[in-house]
C-alpha cells in the first residue's frame, strides 16, 4: 500500500466490534458499517459475511489464504463452512497438496473452532457416492 493511500484507509468496525482495515471506495467493507453491520435483524450474519469472516479469521490463525469455500450452512448456533486451502504447492500444479478445513462460527461471524478433515492433491477426484 503506498503512502498516500495509507492516508485515506479508514477503520470500521465488524459486527464482532473487531476492526478491520478499509480502503475508501471499497464496497465489501463499506457492506459491513452502519446500523445492520452485515447482520440480520436476529443478531446473526448473514451467510455471504459468515463466508467472509470465516476466510479472514483462518487466514489469520493459519498465515495462509484460503482458496476457496466450498459450503457455508447455518447452524443451530450460527454457521459451519468448509474453506479449501493450499498447504504445499508443487509443480506440476495438479500435485500441489490442499486441505479442507471445518469452521465454526458463533451468530456473529467470530470463529469458534477449526479442523482440518481432509488433505488431498489439487488433481485428486472424489470418488462417486
Amino acid at each position: 500500500m503506498a503512502a498516500d493511500e495509507e492516508d485515506k484507509a479508514e477503520r470500521v468496525r465488524r459486527p464482532s466490534g473487531k476492526r478491520v482495515a478499509k480502503q475508501s471506495g471499497d464496497a465489501e467493507a463499506d457492506s459491513r458499517v452502519g446500523d445492520a453491520g452485515g447482520k440480520r435483524a436476529k443478531g446473526r450474519v448473514t451467510a455471504a459475511h459468515a463466508m467472509r469472516y470465516a476466510v479472514e479469521q483462518l487466514q489469520e490463525l493459519l498465515g495462509r489464504a484460503p482458496e476457496s469455500v466450498s459450503t457455508v450452512k447455518p447452524t443451530g448456533e450460527g454457521w459451519e463452512a468448509a474453506v479449501e486451502v493450499l498447504e504445499l504447492e508443487r509443480v506440476p500444479s495438479t500435485t500441489s497438496v490442499l486441505a479442507s478445513y471445518r469452521v465454526t462460527l458463533d451468530e456473529e461471524g467470530e470463529l469458534v473452532s477449526y479442523e482440518r478433515v481432509r488433505r488431498y492433491t489439487r488433481g485428486q477426484i472424489d470418488p462417486r457416492m
